[in-house]
C-alpha cells in the first residue's frame, strides 16, 4: 500500500493541506484513503448518541451502520495505542493513504510549515521529511520546498514519490550565472563619465539574476517571461463571423446586385455551430462569433439587408470575405504569442488565455534590498533632535522598487560602524538580488559604504556627469550587485529613474527601458554650462509649457512631489528663454504614473 504522510506542528496548515490534496489527487483519477492521528483526547462519537451509549455500557467494539456509511469503533480499553502499521492494515486497498500526523513514523513524509509561532522545522531533524510545504522562505537543505498553497506541485511530487505517475526529467539549470567581477570596471584613466556613456556600459555589464520558474497564466501578472510563450491554439481557432447578419455563396451573388435569395432553415451561433452544409443558392442566417458554415465566403450585416418572409434582399456588390473572420488572422498556432522578456500585464494575459496557454515560464520578481547607512539618520517621527535626520530615503527607495514591480526589501538602517556594516551586506546578499545604498559612498572620513566595498566588493566610482547626483558607487558583494546612490534624497530619486530603473530591468530577466519623454516650450529661463546634464524637476502649466520648481537646490524634497516629471537638458551649454523647446519626462515615463 502507498503511504504518504503529511506532518507540521499545531496551526501549520496540515488538515487543509490534506484536504486540498484528497480533493486534487482524487480529481485525477486516483483512489485515497486517509489516517489521521488524533491528539487530545479527541473523540469520533458524542455523548447521547446511540452508539455513544453502547460504548458506554461496555461494548468491546461498535459497528455504526448507515446507507451512506459504516464506521467500526473498537474500545482500547487501556490498552497500548497501536502502531500506525496496525492502523493501515485496517484500510482497503486504494492507490494511495495520506496519513496526517505520526510524525516519529518512518515514512515519507512532506511538512507543512506556517510562519505563526516560534516552531522549528520538522526537516532539520527528521531524514523521513522528504520535502517541506511553507507560507515563508525556509531553509531546507537539498529537499524542494513548495509553497503551502501551490496543492497541483504539491501532489505532482507526492505521487512522483509513490510511483503512481512517472517523475518528471530533471530540468535543466534555470537559475542564471553571477555577474562578473569587473561588469561596472571603467576603462583606465575615465573620471568624470557623460550620462549616455554611463548608461550604455551599464547596459553592457549586467544579465538577468533571477531563476526561472513555471506557474498557472492567472498568477503570471507583473512577472517577465523567461521563454517565449508559444500559442496553442490558433486565434481565432476557426473562421468565424465578425457580424450579425446573414452569409452566402460567391457564386450566388455575382455582379452589382441588388440581390434576393431565400433564407436556409436554422443558424448559426456562436457555441452553436450550423449543422451540415447549407444548401446551394441559399442565404444563411450567422450571428457575431458564429463557426462560418462549409461553402460561406461572405456576410451581409443586419443593418444592409431587407428581410422578408422567408427571404433577404440586399444591395452589392459584395466582396469576398466580407465580415468574416480568417482562422489564425490573429495569431497562428504554433505561433509565438509573447517573446521571452514580454512584461506581463492585463492584455497580455488575455492574449495568451485566448491562445490556449494556461502556463508560463517566468522569472521570479527581482528581490531589491533597501539600505540606509549613516550616524546622523533617524525614523521619521521618532525624535525631534535638530542634529538628526529624518530617513527620507529608505522609504522612498522601497517604494520606488514597489511601483516597478520589484519585491521591496527593507534592510534596515545601519550606524557608520564597518564591522556592522559588513555584517549587513552579508545578510543582505542573502535576502536581495540587488541592493540600494544610500549614502556614505563618497571619499570622506565616514562614508564606509565606499570603504567596505572598495577593500571587499570590487568596488567602481562613478563620478558620472550629472545635476543632482554625479557620484555612483557599482559593486559587487558576494557576487550581488550594489548600487551606492547619493545620500541627498533628490539625487537619489534622479539616479534610481535614470540609472536604477532600466538596470533593474535587465536583471530582472526584462528589456533595457528607455524612458519617453517629448518635447514642448519651456516656460522659464536658464543659462547652463556645459559639461553636466541636468535634470530638473518640472510639470506642465495649462498651456502645455514646463514650468521647473522655484529652487534648484537638491535638498528641497518638496520639488519631487510638486513636480510631475522632469525636464533633461543636454550636456553641451544652453541658454533657455520662456518658448524655447525642451524635453519634458513624465514621471509615468518612469513606471510611475
Amino acid at each position: 500500500m502507498r503511504v504518504y504522510g503529511i506532518v507540521g506542528y499545531k496551526n501549520a496548515g496540515k488538515t487543509g493541506l490534506v484536504e486540498r490534496l484528497v480533493a486534487e489527487i482524487t480529481a485525477r483519477g486516483f483512489t485515497v484513503s486517509t489516517l489521521k492521528h488524533a491528539h487530545h483526547g479527541v473523540d469520533v462519537d458524542q455523548p447521547g448518541r446511540d452508539s455513544h451509549r453502547h460504548r458506554e455500557a461496555g461494548a468491546q467494539e461498535v459497528l455504526l451502520a448507515s446507507a451512506k456509511r459504516w464506521a467500526l469503533m473498537h474500545e482500547l480499553r487501556g490498552a497500548a495505542e497501536p502502531a500506525m502499521a496496525e492502523q493501515l492494515a485496517r484500510l482497503s486497498p486504494v492507490d494511495l493513504v495520506l496519513v496526517e500526523g505520526f510524525k516519529r513514523e518512518d515514512h515519507p513524509k512532506v511538512e507543512a510549515f506556517r510562519q505563526v509561532a516560534n516552531n522549528p522545522l520538522i526537516a532539520a531533524q527528521d531524514a523521513s521529511v522528504r520535502a517541506v510545504a511553507a507560507d515563508c522562505d525556509v531553509e531546507a537543505g537539498e529537499r524542494p520546498v513548495f509553497d503551502l498553497d501551490d496543492t497541483g506541485a504539491i501532489a505532482d511530487f507526492i505521487l512522483a514519490e509513490v510511483g503512481l505517475v512517472k517523475a518528471p526529467a530533471p530540468a535543466a539549470p534555470l537559475t542564471p550565472p553571477k555577474l562578473k567581477d569587473d561588469c561596472f570596471a571603467l576603462p583606465p584613466g575615465v573620471s568624470w563619465t557623460p550620462v549616455e556613456e554611463a548608461l550604455a556600459r551599464l547596459r553592457a555589464g549586467l544579465s538577468c539574476v533571477v531563476a526561472q520558474e513555471r506557474l498557472p497564466l492567472d498568477q503570471a501578472a507583473g512577472r517577465i517571461l523567461a521563454q517565449d510563450a508559444i500559442a496553442a491554439r490558433a486565434n481565432p481557432p476557426a473562421a468565424n463571423c465578425a457580424v450579425d447578419g446573414y452569409g452566402m455563396r460567391m457564386s450566388d451573388v455575382g455582379g452589382a446586385g441588388p440581390f434576393t435569395l431565400p433564407l436556409a432553415e436554422g443558424r448559426a451561433a456562436a457555441g452553436a455551430p450550423y449543422a451540415g452544409t447549407p444548401p446551394a443558392g441559399h442565404a444563411l442566417r450567422i450571428l457575431t462569433g458564429a463557426l462560418v458554415p462549409p461553402g460561406m465566403e461572405a456576410v451581409v450585416m443586419d443593418e444592409d439587408v431587407a428581410l422578408g418572409e422567408g427571404q433577404i434582399a440586399f444591395e452589392g456588390p459584395i466582396k469576398p470575405g466580407a465580415n468574416l473572420r480568417k482562422a489564425g488572422e490573429d495569431v497562428a498556432q504554433s505561433a509565438i504569442a509573447l517573446p521571452a522578456g514580454t512584461l506581463m500585464g492585463a492584455p497580455e494575459i488575455a492574449l495568451l488565455a485566448a491562445v490556449g496557454v494556461a502556463e508560463v515560464a517566468a522569472y521570479r520578481p527581482l528581490r531589491v534590498g533597501v539600505l540606509s547607512t549613516g550616524d546622523e539618520l533617524a525614523p521619521s517621527g521618532s525624535t525631534m533632535d535638530r542634529a538628526r535626520t529624518f530617513d527620507a530615503n529608505r522609504p522612498m527607495l522601497l517604494e520606488l522598487a514597489r511601483r516597478w514591480g520589484y519585491v521591496p526589501v527593507d534592510l534596515g538602517h545601519v550606524r557608520d560602524e564597518r564591522s556592522a556594516l559588513r555584517e549587513r551586506l552579508n545578510s543582505a546578499a542573502r535576502e536581495a538580488d540587488v541592493i540600494l545604498t544610500s549614502g556614505g559612498a563618497s571619499a570622506g572620513d565616514e562614508d564606509h559604504v565606499s570603504a567596505l566595498l572598495r577593500e571587499e566588493g570590487a568596488l567602481q566610482s562613478w563620478r558620472i556627469a550629472l545635476k543632482p547626483g554625479r557620484p555612483l558607487a557599482l559593486a559587487l558583494w558576494d557576487g550581488v550587485p550594489v548600487f551606492g546612490l547619493p545620500g541627498n534624497p533628490v539625487a537619489a530619486f534622479v539616479c534610481s529613474l535614470i540609472f536604477a530603473r532600466p538596470a533593474f530591468s535587465v536583471l530582472a530577466g526584462g528589456a533595457w527601458l528607455e524612458p519617453m519623454g517629448f518635447t514642448v516650450p519651456a516656460a522659464f529661463s536658464k543659462r547652463k554650462k556645459a559639461g553636466r546634464r541636468e535634470y530638473l524637476r518640472a510639470r506642465l502649466n495649462a498651456q502645455g509649457e514646463a514650468e521647473v520648481f522655484a529652487s534648484e537646490g537638491s535638498g528641497r524634497i518638496s520639488g519631487l512631489a510638486w513636480a510631475e516629471g522632469i525636464v533633461e537638458l543636454e550636456d553641451g551649454a544652453r541658454e533657455i528663454a520662456p518658448g524655447d523647446p525642451v524635453r519634458f519626462v513624465p514621471y509615468g515615463s518612469f513606471g510611475l504614473g
